[in-house]
């Protein structure tokens, strides 16, 4: 009798159902399946917005004031993708601190976690421009602002500002580019997330301990597919109670007025999950050079596979180490408070100390840290 095999189901059995997986991952181990829930959830949201959407600065506003009151099931739609887009970054940033306190970026993992930078940089580009989209106060000049940092590039930033626009102005032109790019940079994601779990699934998860091993694993399904959902569960509770009860407390309230180019708002402030990286653009008082830290603290977390300098991976036997990135944990949060804070004394101060801690962290307590503990673990061999 000949058996028929299907690449695709062999796919399936190979990589969610027969995979080998450490038996010691704990629910920190959610993350990275809720992420790809919440793409998902972005995704299908997003292409049943843009059936009823109007790409246009005179209809924009109100075509998302149709969804929310004629479209049937429409203000689910928005509200949806709307905090949709805040569950995915706290999602992320979860899977992100995750790997950074076990080690998750040392080798012979480094490309997964480079992969993984990259998806969470063109998150951020998608997220920002499609803020813009429901063309409200904080929109119009949230983009104003965004997109002038780029003339800060010497000789040529201005023909580039103007080329971003399609004029001299973000207009009917720059709303119709956003919509275009904000509805294609997903699926970019997706093909990103694929190679991201291929390369994982290529290597072998990671575990708490931050040992290779071969041996004590056991198939995904039915064990982690049972945790996964018990996950999914309690996000949905978290979700749900955002949409239904706070659907309107992750946004701005300038947002909900029509964009006016006539009327700047008082204080011009990027979403929440931007305003860390914000406050790292502000505390530089030359323009340029405020541009330039605000991409390499994204792009800085890229390099942690080369800045690492210890064989010890996880925090768990780091004690040290783990002090610091409880204090990086600690940074975080107040550079989002100073994000969100008008551009004067002592916030500017304060920023300014949590940029070069920041920094610091990556470029020399990590190394440092690293070689301290080598010189240790040789010296305990000996």
């Amino acid at each position: 009798m000949r058996i028929v095999k299907f690449p695709l189901f062999n796919l399936i059995n190979d990589h969610a159902i027969s995979y080998p997986t450490p038996i010691n991952l704990h629910y920190a181990w959610n993350f990275g399946f809720l992420s790809l829930i919440c793409l998902m959830i972005q995704l299908i949201t997003g292409i049943f917005l843009a059936m009823h959407y109007t790409p246009h600065i005179n209809f924009a506003f109100y075509s998302v004031e149709h969804i929310m009151r004629d479209v049937n099931f429409g203000w689910l739609m928005r509200y949806m993708h709307a905090n949709g887009a805040s569950m995915f970054f706290i999602i992320v940033y979860f899977h992100v601190f995750r790997g950074l306190y076990f080690g998750s970026y040392t080798k012979p993992k480094q490309w997964v976690w480079v992969i993984g930078i990259i998806i969470l940089l063109i998150m951020i580009i998608t997220a920002f421009i499609g803020y813009v989209l429901p063309w409200g106060q904080m929109s119009l000049w949230g983009a104003t602002v965004i997109t002038n940092l780029v003339s800060a590039i010497p000789k040529i930033g201005n023909y580039i500002v103007f080329w971003l626009w399609g004029g001299f102005s973000v207009d009917n032109a720059t709303l119709n580019r956003f919509f275009s790019l904000h509805y294609l940079l997903p699926f970019i994601i997706v093909s990103f997330s694929l190679i991201h779990i291929a390369l994982l699934h290529q290597e072998g998860s990671g575990n708490p301990l931050g040992i290779e091993s071969t041996t004590d694993k056991i198939n995904l399904f039915p064990y982690f597919v049972i945790k996964d959902l018990f996950g999914l569960s309690s996000f949905f509770l978290f979700f749900l109670f955002f949409i239904f009860f706070f659907p309107n407390i992750l946004g701005h309230s300038d947002n909900y007025i029509e964009a006016n180019p006539m009327v700047t708002p008082t204080h011009i402030v990027p979403e929440w999950y931007f305003l860390p990286f914000y406050a790292i653009l502000r505390s530089i008082p030359h323009k340029l050079g405020g541009v330039i830290a605000m991409l390499l603290s994204i792009l800085i977390l890229a390099a942690l596979p080369w800045l690492h300098s210890t064989e010890i991976r996880s925090s768990r036997f780091r004690p040290l180490y783990k002090f610091f990135y409880w204090s990086l944990i600690s940074c975080c949060f107040l550079l989002g408070w100073i994000g969100g804070m008008p551009v004067e004394d002592p916030y500017i101060l304060i920023g300014q100390v949590l940029s070069i801690f920041y920094f610091f962290y990556f470029l020399l307590i990590i190394p440092s840290l690293g070689q301290l503990e080598t010189i240790l673990l040789k010296r305990i061999n000996l």
